[in-house]
């Protein structure tokens, strides 16, 4: 079972997941496309949405790279803790944006460990 393929599909359904909410935001607090803005909800909302793409373009091309050099369950484990912390993310940003730095420790923290390991598993090899 390939561990590293399975945690880079979930990353992508939680960016998807995270675009239905922006929809639903939109929606909720009539805020018409193609406005970005509009609603403190909202906002909310689009920028978890965005913040999350903004992070994916680095951690997975840093997940399938360390997986090339490291085991596929400990390079998952990593990617799974990415996952967790946009969720917490997310939560702590609803809740009240200020408090969202546990939830970003939580992605960039695994995007920098992959993005070592595959540097250190480049440079052994």
């Amino acid at each position: 079972m390939n561990y590293v393929h399975i945690v880079a599909a979930l990353a992508i359904f939680q960016f998807i997941f995270f675009g239905v909410k922006v929809g639903q935001a939109r929606g909720k607090y009539n805020v018409a496309a193609p406005a970005t803005s509009g609603h403190d909800m909202f906002d909310r909302a689009f920028r978890i949405h965005m913040n999350t793409l903004e992070q994916l373009v680095g951690f997975l091309p840093a997940l399938f790279m360390a997986s090339v050099y490291w085991s596929n369950a400990y390079i998952a484990m990593i990617g799974a803790v990415y996952i967790v912390g946009r969720f917490v993310y997310q939560k702590s940003y609803l809740a009240d944006p200020k408090k969202r730095s546990l939830g970003f420790a939580l992605t960039i923290l695994p995007t920098f460990v992959l993005l070592v390991a595959a540097i250190a598993g480049a440079m052994m090899n």
